[in-house]
C-alpha cells in the first residue's frame, strides 16, 4: 500500500501559506466584483431590492444594550444616528445578539434594551417613519448568517480586530466573540443598507462586510447591495469624571438621563489638578473644560477660555458651569423619558411594530439568498 504524500513539503509555513491565500482569494473576489459592477448584472434590478418608502438611501445603525447609556454614546452615535432621520431611510436596531456574547443577565438584557427605546424617543426617534427594532425580533439574521459563514474564510475572522483585541485582553473568549463579524456582516446585508455610519475604529468591520458580500455575490450570483460606509472622521469623544475616556468599563461616565440631582453629583466629582482658582489654567487639558466643550453655545465656549487663561476661575464654578450646559441639553427631554421608560408595554409595542417592518424586508432579501444557493423561498410572516 502506497504511503499517501503530504500535501505540502515538510518545513512550509502552512499558516502562513493559508493567510497568504487567503488575502489572494479576498482580492480576487474584490476585484470579480468591481469588474462585475462595471458590466451587466452588477446591480440588483429594481423588482429585487426592497425600495425604501421614501425614496431616500437606507442607512443602518446598531447599539448594544450593554449598560446605560451616557453622555460619551450621545455624542458618537446616538446624535449622529438621530440626525440622519432627515436625510435616510434609517434602520436602528438594539443588537442583542451581539450582546449575549458578554451579557448573562436575562432581567439586564431586557432592561437595557427597553432603556434604549426609551432614550432614542425621548431625543426625538420618529418610530412611525423609520424603523426602530430590537434584534432578536428578527430571525431571519441568523439563517443568514448561516448561509454567510459557509463562505467566509476563517483566515478573514482570524485577523478581526475585535478577536485579536479580545485574545490580548484575555477575555471571555467563545464562538460569537469569534464570528461576530459574520453576523454583523448579515445584519447589515439584510436590509439592503446603502449606508452604514461607522467612526474610523470600525472600518474593518465593515470592509469585512463588503469582502464576504462579494464573495458570496460572485459564487452565487448577484445578491447583495453592497453597503458604503458613512465614515464619521471626527466622531466625538468626551473624557470620564476620572479624566480616561468615558466607558461603561471604568465606571467613570456621566449617564445620559438621571435626575437633575444625581447628575450634578457627577459632575461635582469630575478629576482635576490642585490649581488655585486665581491660578491661570489649560482649558485644553481640563478634564471639566472638555467635558463643557461638547454642550456649551460657542460665544459662551470663547468666553470661559478667555477667563480659564487669565485666571480668577475656580473648578467649581467650571463645574457648575457644565452641569447648566449638560443639563440644558438633556433637561427638557428628561420626563418624556422616565415617561416612557416606565410603560413597558408602550416600550414592547414600538419594538413589536419595528420588527414587522424590518421583518418584511429582511425576508425578501433571505428568500432572495435562499433562492440563490439553490433553497425554495419561504413565505413571508
Amino acid at each position: 500500500m502506497k504511503k499517501k504524500r503530504p500535501a505540502f513539503p515538510s518545513g512550509v509555513d502552512t499558516g502562513h501559506l493559508r493567510k497568504a491565500l487567503t488575502d489572494e482569494l479576498i482580492k480576487h473576489s474584490r476585484v470579480i466584483a468591481a469588474c462585475s459592477r462595471a458590466g451587466a448584472g452588477a446591480p440588483l434590478p429594481k423588482e429585487g431590492r426592497t425600495q425604501s418608502m421614501t425614496g431616500r438611501k437606507r442607512s443602518l445603525s446598531g447599539i448594544k444594550p450593554t449598560g446605560t447609556p451616557h453622555l460619551g454614546n450621545y455624542l458618537g452615535m446616538i446624535r449622529p444616528a438621530l440626525q440622519l432621520q432627515k436625510t435616510h431611510d434609517a434602520f436602528y436596531f438594539i443588537a442583542d445578539y451581539h450582546a449575549l456574547t458578554t451579557v448573562r443577565s436575562p432581567a439586564e438584557m431586557r432592561a437595557q434594551s427597553h432603556e434604549l427605546v426609551a432614550i432614542f424617543g425621548a431625543l426625538g426617534m420618529d418610530f412611525d417613519q423609520h424603523t426602530f427594532f430590537r434584534q432578536s425580533d428578527i430571525p431571519e439574521v441568523t439563517e443568514l448568517t448561516w448561509l454567510l459563514s459557509c463562505v467566509t474564510p476563517m483566515g478573514l475572522l482570524e485577523r478581526a480586530h475585535a478577536y485579536k483585541d479580545a485574545q490580548a485582553k484575555s477575555v471571555e473568549l467563545n464562538q460569537g466573540v469569534f464570528s461576530y463579524p459574520v453576523l454583523m456582516a448579515a445584519d447589515i446585508l439584510i436590509y439592503d443598507s446603502h449606508e452604514v455610519p461607522v467612526g474610523q475604529d470600525q472600518k474593518q468591520h465593515l470592509e469585512m462586510t463588503r469582502d464576504i458580500a462579494q464573495r458570496f455575490n460572485h459564487i452565487f450570483g448577484e445578491t447583495f447591495v453592497i453597503p458604503e460606509p458613512r465614515i464619521e472622521e471626527a466622531v466625538a469623544t468626551i473624557p470620564g469624571v476620572d479624566g480616561r475616556k468615558m466607558s461603561k468599563s471604568y465606571n467613570n461616565e456621566l449617564p445620559l438621563f438621571s435626575t437633575e440631582k444625581e447628575l450634578r453629583k457627577k459632575v461635582m466629582r469630575i478629576v482635576t489638578d490642585s490649581k488655585g482658582v486665581e491660578e491661570p489654567k489649560d482649558p485644553d487639558t481640563c478634564n471639566v473644560f472638555q467635558i463643557y466643550r461638547h454642550f456649551a453655545a460657542p460665544e459662551d465656549l470663547k468666553e470661559w477660555a478667555r477667563r480659564y487663561r487669565e485666571g480668577g476661575v475656580g473648578y467649581g464654578e467650571m463645574k457648575q458651569a457644565a452641569f447648566e450646559a449638560i443639563n440644558a441639553l438633556v433637561g427638557p427631554h428628561r420626563d418624556a423619558y422616565f415617561e416612557l421608560r416606565g410603560d413597558e408595554a408602550r416600550l414592547e409595542d414600538i419594538l413589536a411594530r419595528g420588527a414587522a417592518k424590518a421583518r418584511r424586508v429582511a425576508r425578501t432579501v433571505l428568500n432572495r439568498a435562499r433562492e440563490r444557493v439553490g433553497f425554495r423561498a419561504m413565505e413571508n410572516p
